[in-house]
């Protein structure tokens, strides 16, 4: 047994390896999701460094109109932060048509010609050229994006020098690129990526590009590195490769500034919590006086964005807070001045594969000769050695090392493992398992001692009634409470129910999991058993309802009952092999019951019968619940909602709901949505006969197939 226990073993260590190198979305979102975290718990501290961002934001779109602005307002916005100093301006914006607002584009030739009668046309005043000569003497950074628009003729603003083994093959690739105008683009002194990732994807912002290149070669620096390069005055951008390794970027330099990079040359960004003191409106820079621009904006690099809702540029970032896309890079370069960078190479990741093979082992040796208790204990011990080192490292290095494969995956190790020493090493534990079969329902215990030698493998057919009863809430409520606390809780539900199946004459056939299924009519012959399931299941409802407070639980917490019956011709005896059977029924009309259990969810009422149960106990209180798809079977299966016993369907008020939950039917068989007034009704009297009706009212609008001819 030891010998296929540690095979076994080292085979999940081996595969859990193997998913990690493959590593699927699932894993990767798990341990992203621990990292936002780590930001989170200690995300960088705000220093008011030279780095500021120009919002464009509603109160400057209340004074000054709608974007896009003319561009001879951005021109003057421009001059007015060359004149305070700034360093360099860099706009977050795309230029990739010429400016609407310039009046020789507002104006139709004959307008023109009336308006200057001889005037050339060139000689009109163009917002785009005044937006260029205001670039004239001021670094201004403008941004291009991913786009299919690329040409031969992409205007370069950078040397580019490449150390090692062709590292720019490794850049995130685009089919091309957008550019601003052709008259815009030559006056800026740089031209940047504003695009935060490879896709186009609106989840959070974790790591953003440095550089970028296109099917054609063409490889464009993002607009941080712009923003760095023209504010230090620098002309060349250095790429420094991994040796020999082809396509890997270990860092980029920009003058005195080294970022070190993913291997495809993206940083991972430290944030911090979003900053008011970071952002000057657009319109203070529009009106302000000088010497009160000279002190926010005197040698910073100034970012132009803009935080408007309606203008589309919010992001999430790591911490959980949306915030203006140029927020993100204003944040990347205050960090790459701060030199505060995470750090998360190939021998962390090949550590936390080595914690977990160590974890793993760790389990794999103490489980072989000790219970599961002793081994849990010592695995939490290793995972809490595991999650310690990475708070850790992070605090102290800002190494982002990843707790969540080490510890999860230890824990789906050693949850496989336990299975298999229950299921599969321990059968030698035969003897205890052998005590279950003392619980079964008094009536088989009886046939059986009634006919003797005759208990042998086989049955007979007879007719039947099914019951599959579901308790809903099940998972929700074990995440709340203990597994032994669960067990305590079930016990104690299926006691209250085995004993009014029991009453009603049922057999109990077997609980799976959170479920119970049962039969009537056989091994003994049950007068009225389609009547007594229907009674049962009723009873049911009404003893899990008087049972729910005695639990203890929270009233979000209660337990709910789902139950389907049918009825049929179905094999019932003896299953199983001959040392160990059960007195068990076999047949489609179990799996009926199956199906239309399943089905309460979509109806939206707990009790569900077929029509054959219906028409065998015809004085019971029913609706029809429509009609369900079932695997297999080419025309749906008519339901039936088990309202109340046979005194109930005398009852004023439920009649007077049936009148009108028929008129309500022939809408909905005629592909026709359900008259408000008429639903309302049913609703009315709904409230007054059970609650769960009400939820059936809910969905049945939107159920109309369900009940077409």
């Amino acid at each position: 047994m030891k010998r296929s226990f540690w095979a076994f073993g080292v085979f999940l260590i081996v595969l859990l390896v193997g998913i990690r190198f493959v590593d699927p979305a699932p894993v990767q979102a798990l341990r992203f999701v621990y990292f936002d975290q780590l930001q989170k718990w200690q995300p960088r501290p705000f220093d008011q460094l030279p780095v500021r961002v120009v919002d464009i934001d509603e109160d400057s779109l209340d004074e000054h109109g709608q974007w896009p602005w003319p561009r001879s307002k951005l021109a003057e916005m421009v001059t007015r932060l060359n004149e305070a100093g700034a360093a360099t301006v860099v706009f977050d914006v795309l230029f990739l048509e010429e400016d609407r607002l310039s009046i020789k584009n507002l104006l139709s030739q004959s307008e023109l010609s009336e308006l200057l009668a001889n005037a050339d046309r060139s000689a009109l005043p163009d917002n785009d050229a005044i937006f260029a000569r205001s670039m004239a003497e001021t670094n201004v950074v403008l941004g291009v994006t991913n786009d299919a628009r690329s040409s031969s003729e992409f205007p370069q603003k950078a040397g580019l020098v490449e150390i090692g083994s062709d590292p720019s093959e490794g850049f995130p690739v685009t089919p091309g690129f957008a550019t601003p105008i052709p008259q815009l683009a030559e006056a800026a002194k740089g031209l940047g990526s504003l695009n935060m990732s490879p896709y186009d994807t609106t989840e959070r912002v974790r790591r953003v590009p440095m550089m970028w290149r296109d099917n054609e070669g063409h490889v464009i620096p993002s607009l941080v590195v712009e923003a760095l390069r023209t504010a230090t005055g620098e002309q060349t951008i250095l790429v420094q490769g991994a040796g020999d390794r082809s396509g890997v970027t270990e860092a980029i330099r920009v003058g005195p500034f080294t970022i070190p990079t993913r291997e495809d040359g993206s940083l991972w960004v430290r944030f911090r919590p979003d900053d008011a003191a970071l952002y000057v409106s657009a319109h203070d820079v529009l009106t302000a006086p000088a010497a009160s621009l000279r002190s926010s904006f005197g040698g910073s690099i100034v970012l132009i964005g803009t935080s408007a809702a309606g203008l589309s540029d919010i992001r999430t970032t790591a911490v959980g807070e949306d915030v203006p896309g140029v927020s993100i890079h204003a944040q990347m370069i205050e960090q790459i001045l701060q030199e505060t960078f995470i750090k998360r190479d190939d021998f962390v990741e090949g550590m936390e594969v080595l914690a977990f093979l160590i974890l793993g082992i760790v389990l794999l040796w103490i489980m072989s000769f000790t219970g599961p208790v002793v081994s849990l204990s010592a695995g939490a011990a290793v995972g809490g050695i595991i999650v310690t080192a990475s708070w850790m490292l992070f605090q102290e290095k800002t190494i982002m090392y990843d707790i969540t494969f080490p510890v999860f995956g230890g824990f789906l190790f050693f949850t496989a493992m336990t299975a298999f020493q229950f299921l599969i090493a321990d059968r030698e534990k035969k003897m205890i398992r052998k005590s279950f079969s003392h619980y079964v329902a008094p009536e088989v215990l009886a046939e059986i001692e009634k006919r003797g030698y005759d208990i042998n493998l086989g049955g007979e057919l007879k007719p039947i009634s099914v019951l599959f009863c579901d308790i809903r809430n099940f998972t929700a409520l074990s995440e709340t409470v203990s597994p032994t606390e669960m067990v305590s809780i079930l016990n104690d539900v299926f006691t209250e129910l085995s004993d009014v199946i029991m009453k009603e004459k049922g057999t109990i056939d077997k609980f799976i999991g959170d479920s119970i299924m049962a039969f009537w009519n056989a091994p003994l012959d049950v007068e009225d058993y389609a009547r007594r399931s229907c009674r049962a299941a009723l009873h049911m409802r009404s003893t899990l309802e008087d049972l729910n407070p005695k639990l203890g639980l929270k009233t979000d917490k209660t337990i709910e009952l789902a139950i389907g019956i049918s009825m049929g011709t179905a094999c019932v005896g003896n299953v199983g092999s001959r040392d160990r059977f059960d007195y068990s029924a076999i047949g489609d009309v179990v799996n009926r019951a199956a199906r239309i259990e399943a089905g309460v969810r979509q109806v939206g009422y707990d009790i569900l019968v077929s029509e054959d149960v219906k028409e065998a106990a015809p004085d019971f209180a029913f609706l029809e619940a429509g009609g369900l798809k079932f695997k297999g079977v080419s025309k749906r299966v008519p339901l039936y909602a088990v309202i109340g016993e046979p005194e109930f369907a005398e009852n004023p008020n439920f009649k007077a709901l049936r009148e009108l939950h028929l008129r309500l039917l022939e809408d909905l068989r005629n592909g026709e949505n359900p008259d408000p007034e008429l639903l309302d009704a049913c609703k009315g009297y709904a409230v007054g006969i059970n609650r769960r009706l009400e939820t059936f009212y809910d969905q049945l609008s939107q159920r109309t197939e369900d009940f077409m001819q």
